[in-house]
């Protein structure tokens, strides 16, 4: 089985718009042609990846998984090509990956100044493979929270933030202004073990729609408040800590001439530790 990056980049974006002809028109390719693409990688794969109907496609499991295997697949192309084009013109580039709600716009503003000749980009880290960024070679440090496999890493302690549950304005327990794990006993949670949802916005979504509550990082509610949801504090919960992360053999290079990214370490440490 041989599935290219082409077939990868047709799938994905079905996959993103859920429908044929918006993807087709990203793809500036026909309908006819997609579809038959699509066809041949289900054949080449052996499995049913999308369920059609005159209405909607939708991604079955196997699809589902294929969509995370192709965006970071895709993603990892592509910083690479940027990497070769970044060498070809001889530009200097730090990319910084950080987790939702953690800002570093700071560290990246004083790292700037310091290093006006260093082009700095930013990657989002997806909450449930924060280390991904990392490992693929999209970015070259990350801000990110624990838990996450940092084997092969080298982590820096920057803080620790309350952990937060989120639950519908509607909900008995929101007129509370402090609660316990006692209180959360028979409530479903929306967290990772339970049901892994593709994003942020979806999880909010859900919760406001009744399906349950969630634990997340102070940080995290604040970012995506809206007038349907409240956060309350849960006295009893552990925090969870924030750091900094680069990748040992690219954090021992820097030791020895990697300035720049020697210096957005020391920034970065400085400016994002609370005082």
């Amino acid at each position: 089985m041989d599935l290219d990056l082409r077939k990868l980049r047709y799938f994905a974006a079905v996959a993103e718009h859920r429908h044929f002809g918006r993807a087709a028109e990203q793809l500036f390719i026909t309908q006819p042609v997609l579809s038959r693409q699509i066809r041949a990688i289900e054949q080449e794969l052996e499995c049913t990846l999308l369920v059609r109907t005159t209405r909607s496609v939708e991604l079955t499991p196997a699809g589902r998984q294929l969509q995370e295997e192709a965006r970071g697949i895709l993603a990892a192309v592509a910083a690479a090509v940027q990497r070769v084009h970044d060498a070809d013109k001889g530009t200097r580039r730090l990319v910084v990956a950080f987790s939702p709600g953690l800002h570093v716009s700071e560290a990246i503003r004083a790292f700037a100044l310091r290093h006006p000749d260093v082009e700095t980009d930013l990657v989002p880290a997806r909450w449930w493979e924060q280390d991904a960024p990392l490992r693929d070679g999209r970015c070259q440090v990350a801000y990110l929270r624990r838990p996450f496999d940092d084997s092969g890493l080298r982590t820096i302690p920057i803080g620790h933030e309350p952990r937060v549950a989120c639950l519908p304005a509607t909900h008995p327990l929101a007129a509370r202004a402090e609660l316990t794990t006692a209180d959360l006993v028979g409530e479903r949670m929306l967290d990772a073990p339970v049901r892994r949802t593709a994003s942020l916005e979806e999880k909010f979504e859900l919760i406001a729609s009744g399906h349950g509550i969630a634990l997340l990082p102070l940080s995290v509610a604040r970012s995506y408040a809206r007038p349907d949801l409240v956060h309350r504090t849960v006295t009893d919960v552990p925090g969870v800590e924030t750091c900094l992360a680069v990748p040992a053999d690219l954090a021992d290079l820097a030791d020895r001439r990697g300035k720049p990214l020697r210096d957005f370490l020391e920034i970065a440490t400085a400016t994002l530790r609370p005082a």
